[in-house]
């Protein structure tokens, strides 16, 4: 395990407390029952940004505790835990990360301190199909006067239908599939040509279909450089990726937990099942993962906040061993479980669902072990 510092420890144990006491598991399934439209509480949102959480890499200067990525982390493998929904991830990692990469000091000053409390949400808009393909980027930005006029779609958007303000990866020159001639955009979620169309995911979580059509924005919405955007959507992506995989560490260590106190507890044949030795086999396959795993994401968060040149192998490493991880422990979760498992009384199924949405986000292990194989030279 990475060695923290005392600012961490008090951090993570604060997302440990908070998240068993006040956002346990249960209140995920009180969520998804309850019809809520956002499908996230804003009073839970509220309880975070108080908390310091939604400022954690925000600097001080705006409204923020400019912390590190190993900080964050460290809180949403507590929330990975009990599944707790909020805008966590896309906002104060993953538009952050945006604005931070490549923001202005204007786009800095308008957007990061409403992050830092929690007033304004922000979503990465990325993918235009079904799988992951960043490159891909087809979504057209005409330019027009001084500005811009964009068109096309994005899909399966994490948290799109709420957020404020809409980071947009458009083509401005190129062919999809090119690296270059991508450029990103700073879109107002509310804006009248942008009409977004809520998706409900297999895991009760938000996302969103957005179209925007012949939306006109001037010079300044561009983040970045014109045509240069891809080194910062892949930069601001390996973040996205980092901060998921602790998630789904958190998802998988409490899977694993909640099934290793079950085999302990449930008899057959006159026996705890725990005493099988098949199951035993399986158990420590799990938890040799798990520990496994652990390393690695550690290792990705380390190394984006030391501004290592191996960030990006780090982070598809990352992500493509959670992504196994969490498919594994949420099926033995399920199947050693037995019948009870298979049914929505138990919290089995809900983890299971959460790693099927959460494998695919971001890019598949396939994706990455792809990706991590040509960046090392295979």
């Amino acid at each position: 395990m990475a060695v923290l510092s005392e600012e961490q420890v008090m951090l993570h144990e604060a997302a440990k407390n908070w998240s068993r006491e006040v956002a346990p598991v249960s209140a995920f399934r009180a969520l998804r029952d309850s019809g809520n439209a956002e499908d996230f509480d804003r009073a839970l949102w509220r309880q975070m940004c108080e908390m310091g959480w939604a400022g954690i890499l925000i600097p001080e200067n705006y409204g923020g505790s400019g912390l590190d990525y190993l900080s964050i982390g460290l809180v949403l493998e507590e929330t990975g835990r009990t599944l707790t929904a909020s805008p966590l991830l896309s906002t104060a990692l993953v538009a952050t990360a945006a604005l931070l990469q490549a923001g202005n000091d204007r786009q800095k000053a308008e957007w990061l301190p409403k992050f830092a409390v929690g007033e304004a949400l922000g979503a990465l808009a990325v993918d235009e199909g079904a799988h992951h393909a960043p490159q891909r980027a087809a979504l057209t930005a005409r330019k027009s006067g001084s500005g811009f006029v964009l068109n096309g779609s994005k899909s399966f958007v994490v948290d799109g239908a709420t957020a404020d303000l809409l980071i947009v990866a458009a083509r401005t020159s190129s062919q999809a599939g090119d690296t270059r001639g991508v450029t990103l955009f700073l879109v107002p979620g509310n804006h009248p040509a942008v009409a977004r169309t809520r998706l409900r995911m297999v895991d009760s979580r938000a996302a969103a279909r957005i179209e925007l059509r012949d939306l006109e924005v001037g010079a300044d919405a561009v983040l970045g450089q014109v045509d240069e955007g891809f080194g910062v959507l892949d930069a601001v992506l390996d973040r996205a990726r980092a901060g998921l995989s602790a998630e789904m560490l958190g998802h998988a260590a409490q899977s694993f937990e909640v099934t290793l106190d079950y085999l302990k507890t449930r008899t057959q044949f006159g026996q705890l099942i725990g005493s099988f030795q098949a199951l035993q086999h399986r158990a420590a396959k799990m938890y040799t993962e798990l520990e496994l795993t652990r390393s690695c994401v550690e290792a990705a968060l380390i190394a984006i906040d030391r501004g290592s040149d191996e960030v990006a192998a780090l982070c598809s490493l990352a992500k493509a061993r959670a992504g196994d991880l969490v498919h594994v422990v949420s099926n033995e979760m399920v199947q050693m479980h037995g019948g009870i498992g298979m049914t929505d009384a138990h919290d089995a199924g809900l983890y299971l669902k959460r790693a099927r949405v959460s494998e695919a986000t971001y890019g598949s292990p396939a994706f990455h072990r792809d990706r991590y194989a040509r960046l090392m030279g295979y």
